[in-house]
C-alpha cells in the first residue's frame, strides 16, 4: 500500500514539471553588470622579459646634457685672429677678478692703486678699468664708496680729447654695503640665483667675468667638441646688443647733469630711422673705439658716406680742417666718466645723429632726458664756444649758419698760383 501511494505521489510530481516546462517562454534578454567585485590578490610575477635593443652609441638613452662654458682661451683655439682683435677691446673688461693679491691687467691702461686705505689683498673685483674709469668690490662682495660724503673711491682715467681726468672722485659716498647687482651685463653666464664666490655683496653668479665671446655666442662646450654639426649662436638683431645698451625703457634717453648718461646707444637709435639698422651693419663687435686709436684697427664695418651723399656740401672752413660727419653728427653728448658742461663735450660720442637746425638745447626742461634731435648746443657748440677751437658763435648765428648748411654750393679753394715754365 505505501509502495503504491509513493508512486503515485511521484507521478504527480513528474506531470507538474512537464506542465510547467510547457507553459514556460522563451529566455529573456541578458541583464546589466553587476558592480564589480573587491581587487583579488596580486598573482604571482612573470619571468622577465628578453633584453632590449640597445640605443645610438654615444648616447644614454633619451637624456640631455646642456652646452658648458669653456671660455674664450678654448674659443682662440680655433679663432685665433678675431680673439686677439677682441681681447683688446672693452668687452671683456667690465669686470676683473683680483687673484692672489695681483690687479688684472689691461690693454692701453695701467690700473692704479686701490682707493686710500686699501691694498690689493682688500680688494676681489675690480669694475671696469679700461680706459674710462675702474671700481673697487671689497672681499664681502660690495662696491666701496668710502665712509662719508668726501671720500673718492672711483678713478678717472685721463682722457685727452677733454685734457680731463688721473685723477680719484666719488661714487655714491658715503652708502655703506652697496651690492654689486650689475651682472647681467657685466659678465658671461650670468645667473640671478646666489652669491658669485660666497661672497653676500655679489648678487647672482657667472662663469666668467666681463663679457666674454660665449655671452653673445652661448655656451661653447658642444661646439668645441662638434663644430661642423653644433653651430653658435649668431645674432644680428639690435635687440642683442641693446639687451645690455641700454638704460630702462627703449621710448626715451635717459640724461643728468647735462649729459646723456652711459650706455643709452640702443634708445638712441631706436629715436630715428637708422633703428631699421643692424648694429653690426655699422660696427665690428669684436673691436672697440679705443682700439682704434691705439692699435689703429678698423672698428667699424662701413662709413657714413656709404649710405649719405659723399659730396654734400660744407662750409669753406670746415672743409679746411677736414671737419668729419660724426664731429656734427655723433658729438660728445654722453658721459662715462668725464664731461664738461661748460664745452658741451662728454667723453662718449651718441647715436642721436639727425640734427635739428632751429634746436639748440639738449634736453627737456627738468634735464632728465634728451631730445630725439640734436641741437646745435653739442653739434655746434663744441667747438664754438668761448675757449673752444673754433669762433663763439651766438644762437642766432648757428641757426643762420645751420639752416639748409648741406644745401648750399660748396665753396671751392682758391688754386695756388703756379710758376710759368
Amino acid at each position: 500500500m505505501q509502495r503504491k501511494q509513493w508512486f503515485l505521489t511521484m507521478l504527480c510530481i513528474t506531470a507538474v514539471v512537464t506542465f510547467l516546462a510547457a507553459c514556460a517562454g522563451e529566455t529573456g534578454p541578458e541583464g546589466p553588470q553587476g558592480l564589480a567585485g573587491e581587487q583579488g590578490p596580486p598573482g604571482p610575477s612573470g619571468a622577465q622579459g628578453p633584453q632590449g635593443v640597445p640605443g645610438p652609441a654615444g648616447l644614454d638613452g633619451l637624456s640631455y646634457s646642456p652646452p658648458e662654458f669653456i671660455g674664450s682661451e678654448a674659443c682662440a683655439e680655433c679663432h685665433q685672429e678675431i680673439y686677439d682683435v677682441f681681447s683688446r677691446s672693452g668687452h671683456p673688461y667690465k669686470l676683473n677678478r683680483v687673484v692672489d693679491g695681483q690687479p688684472p691687467e689691461y690693454p692701453f691702461t695701467e690700473i692704479p692703486s686701490p682707493p686710500e686705505g686699501y691694498t690689493w689683498d682688500d680688494i676681489s673685483y675690480v669694475i671696469g678699468g679700461y680706459n674710462w674709469k675702474a671700481r673697487f668690490i671689497d672681499q664681502d662682495g660690495y662696491i666701496i664708496t668710502g665712509a662719508d660724503e668726501n671720500a673718492t673711491t672711483q678713478y678717472n682715467f685721463f682722457n685727452p680729447e677733454l685734457d680731463l681726468g688721473d685723477d680719484w672722485v666719488g661714487y655714491h659716498a658715503g652708502e655703506e654695503n652697496l651690492p654689486y647687482n650689475c651682472g647681467t651685463c657685466h659678465t658671461t653666464g650670468y645667473s640671478p640665483i646666489g652669491n658669485q664666490d660666497g661672497r653676500p655683496g655679489l648678487v647672482g653668479t657667472w662663469a666668467f667675468g666681463g663679457i666674454q665671446c660665449e655671452e653673445c655666442h652661448g655656451a661653447g662646450s658642444l661646439h668645441a667638441e662638434n663644430p661642423i654639426t653644433v653651430r653658435p649662436i649668431v645674432d644680428r638683431d639690435s635687440e642683442s646688443c641693446g639687451s645690455c645698451h641700454v638704460r630702462g625703457d627703449s621710448e626715451q634717453v635717459n640724461a643728468s647733469d647735462g649729459f646723456i648718461q652711459h650706455h643709452e646707444q640702443y634708445e638712441e637709435l631706436f629715436q630715428s630711422k637708422h633703428i631699421a639698422l643692424d648694429c653690426v651693419v655699422c660696427h665690428d663687435p669684436h673691436t672697440g673705439v679705443v682700439q682704434l686709436r691705439n692699435d689703429e684697427v678698423q672698428t667699424t664695418r662701413t662709413t657714413c658716406e656709404n649710405c649719405h651723399l659723399a659730396d654734400a656740401s660744407y662750409e669753406a672752413g670746415h672743409q679746411t680742417i677736414k671737419v668729419e660727419c660724426i664731429d656734427c653728427h655723433m658729438p660728445r653728448v654722453t658721459k662715462s666718466a668725464l664731461g664738461d658742461p661748460d664745452q658741451f663735450t662728454g667723453d662718449i660720442r651718441t647715436h642721436l645723429m639727425l640734427i635739428n637746425p632751429t634746436q639748440i638745447g639738449q634736453f627737456s626742461e627738468d634735464g632728465t632726458t634728451a631730445l630725439s634731435e640734436l641741437g646745435l648746443d653739442f653739434a655746434c657748440r663744441g667747438c664754438h664756444h668761448p675757449d673752444g677751437s673754433a669762433f663763439e658763435k651766438t644762437d642766432e648765428e648757428l641757426i643762420t649758419m645751420a639752416v639748409g648748411y648741406h644745401t648750399e654750393p660748396v665753396a671751392e679753394p682758391e688754386a695756388e698760383p703756379t710758376e710759368e715754365p
